[in-house]
């Protein structure tokens, strides 16, 4: 059973900006989708739940050619899907969202929800950061931007302040020959990932590697992004075998869970294909971009 809370369900961000700062210890719910299983189990009992659901402002998808891509915090995970601009600009995330539940799930849960569970276990935030993608924080005081890889903070606790909420993610336009690439190991299609790896890999006019992004989701308490590997591939002319290599350090670098889908050692044997496998992809599609 759920325990007793005070309900809320503002229809404007000002409004729930508004409460937010009356209730400090106040809890958002986006969807439902990851916090009424946490209320279900008890682990976390808040005295007050405001529901930014019916915020139609937050939902949206806009592309600009110089400032890119922006998805509003309430977007649905099928609507980010479904859409003709991801699929043309940022194919990664239709790929990814593909991935996630069940397509009722996909319907109801929202981007921001998702993001903002702090599940190292998730999809979206290792895409995002691998996207380079920017958080935009709203709050009664005013607004604030930060770096999606700075955002999660351990496991389900992430940088917002008290007063806060999410209000949109900004991706910026890819540089040319930017090639990028989701994979997970799941028991079945929609399943949370027993490991995953996102990989976006950037080549200069010499066919090099010019810059690189890997970033692991179940590897650690948070979205991990596998340094190391990295500068492995910066600056040479990427092969399999350095692909390999690099799937190998960021093995290392990677410190699991081990629950009843896996060991701590199969996940970092799995970091190593993962790794392999997306940054393939990734560069098959920097070489094609």
């Amino acid at each position: 059973m759920i325990a007793d809370f005070e309900y809320f369900a503002p229809k404007t961000v000002k409004e729930a900006l508004s409460l937010l700062s009356q209730y400090k210890e106040a809890k958002i719910i986006a969807g439902g989708q990851s916090l009424l299983v946490v209320l279900k189990q008890r682990l976390f009992s808040p005295e007050y739940l405001i529901d930014i659901k019916g915020i139609s402002a937050l939902d949206y998808i806009n592309y600009e050619e110089g400032k890119g891509l922006r998805i509003g915090a309430l977007t649905p995970h099928r609507t980010i899907e479904k859409s003709p601009v991801i699929q043309k600009y940022f194919p990664v995330l239709s790929e990814m969202e593909n991935n996630i539940a069940t397509i009722q799930t996909r319907n109801w849960g929202t981007i921001g929800g998702n993001i903002c569970h702090g599940d190292p276990a998730g999809d979206p935030a290792p895409v995002f950061i691998a996207l380079k993608a920017k958080l935009k924080l709203a709050s009664l005081g005013g607004e604030r931007v930060i770096d999606m890889q700075e955002f999660s903070k351990d496991y389900l606790e992430v940088a917002l302040d008290p007063g806060e909420m999410l209000s949109e993610i900004q991706i910026p336009k890819p540089a040319p020959h930017t090639g990028t690439a989701h994979d997970k190991l799941m028991v079945m299609k929609g399943d949370m990932g027993i490991i995953g790896a996102a990989v976006s890999i950037v080549l200069d006019s010499k066919g090099k590697c010019e810059d690189a992004r890997i970033v692991l989701s179940n590897a650690a308490s948070v979205p991990l992004r596998a340094g190391k590997a990295e500068k492995k591939l910066i600056g040479k002319v990427l092969n399999d075998a350095l692909l390999a290599e690099a799937g190998e350090l960021a093995s290392a670098e990677a410190d699991p869970p081990a629950d009843v889908h896996g060991s701590a050692e199969y996940r970092r044997e799995m970091v190593k294909v993962f790794v392999r496998r997306a940054a393939a992809k990734a560069l098959e599609r920097a070489r094609a971009a």
